[in-house]
């Protein structure tokens, strides 16, 4: 099958939602300001080859209580401001997501799958914790997601909330698109790649826990406590190594390379299949760390600031379009 370069979710000449479902209404109270009472806020537009999305960070679910025992932080409005390509093309290697986030949902919230948390606190060891390991409590509520200390709540896992928003439980389901600007999906894929008609089901990843006993660091036998605990082997599962395949989706019924988040390791992907937008790059501190708030802690300068009327009202509507 050929590899579908064109990212508009269905075409780019097709007037479907981004996302397939129009966002919340526009104009919440708070908007920018540590007022917790606001709700989600997100815009999308198109200029050129690129899609700007403008995002408050607020889920258009319900959250867990944050602060929580194992997380202090309360959830506030942030000033996202990302770049996705319309034309996404896959790269020879892959690239490593690092701390940085990997996409962002449907409704603005980040996927930001890494921790701060280092063995013994040395980030140099390599030993990085894994949030999603049961090994630490990070306070993560049913959504998978918890709060940085900028504010920002984001997903560690299989955004629950939003895919029971959607009311797509079990079914093939776009959730987001990447830094790179291929589509991200739910855990359900069809049985046949290339076959809508076939069974749908969870895909199921190609990693697993390496064994034997660490070398370094904190040794003992790998147990999935850190990220290095894993190892991709390839066929193991329904996934290459950034957890993405080639198939057809709904969207894409010709076809188009596609991520999952997944129940099992790696959750929400590690690699790039293409080239990320360096708006999605990290400046600063990583997650978990104190810094900036917003849009200050990703990379380079606004793209012209954020659309006229955003977070002051501007009702309802298909923002996610084309």
């Amino acid at each position: 099958m050929r590899l579908l370069t064109l990212c508009c979710f269905a075409t780019l000449g097709c007037a479907a939602p981004l996302f397939g479902y129009p966002p919340p209404g526009f104009g919440p109270p708070g908007f920018g300001s540590s007022n917790t009472s606001a709700t989600n806020q997100v815009k999308v537009v198109i200029k050129g080859n690129y899609r700007y999305i403008y995002s408050n960070g607020i889920p258009d679910h319900q959250p867990g209580r944050f602060p929580n025992r194992n997380n202090p932080n309360t959830i506030r409005p942030q000033q996202y401001e990302f770049r996705v390509t319309m034309e996404p093309k896959a790269t020879r290697n892959p690239t490593p997501v690092s701390h940085s986030p990997f996409g962002v949902a449907s409704n603005g919230v980040v996927f930001d799958a890494a921790t701060a948390e280092f063995w013994n606190r040395n980030r140099s060891s390599g030993w990085n914790y894994e949030a999603k390991s049961g090994k630490i409590n990070l306070g993560l509520d049913q959504s998978n997601a918890h709060v940085q200390p900028t504010g920002s709540y984001h997903y560690h896992g299989l955004p629950t909330g939003l895919i029971q928003k959607q009311g797509k439980t079990g079914e093939v389901t776009l959730i987001g698109v990447a830094a790179d600007g291929f589509p991200i999906y739910a855990q359900f894929g069809y049985s046949d790649a290339n076959d809508a008609e076939s069974a749908v089901r969870k895909m199921k990843s190609s990693y697993r826990i390496k064994k034997g006993n660490r070398p370094s660091g904190p040794r003992g036998r790998y147990d999935g406590t850190f990220v290095a605990d894993y190892e991709y082997v390839a066929d193991a599962g329904d996934l290459d190594e950034c957890n993405g395949r080639v198939g057809v989706t709904p969207e894409y019924p010709e076809g188009i390379y596609h991520y999952y988040i997944t129940e099992d390791f790696p959750y929400i992907p590690r690699l790039w299949r293409g080239t990320p937008d360096p708006s999605f790059m990290r400046r600063g501190p990583g997650p978990g760390q104190r810094g900036p708030s917003g849009r200050r802690g990703f990379g380079p300068p606004p793209f012209g600031g954020p659309p006229p009327g955003f977070g002051q009202g501007q009702g309802s509507g298909r923002s996610f379009s084309n």
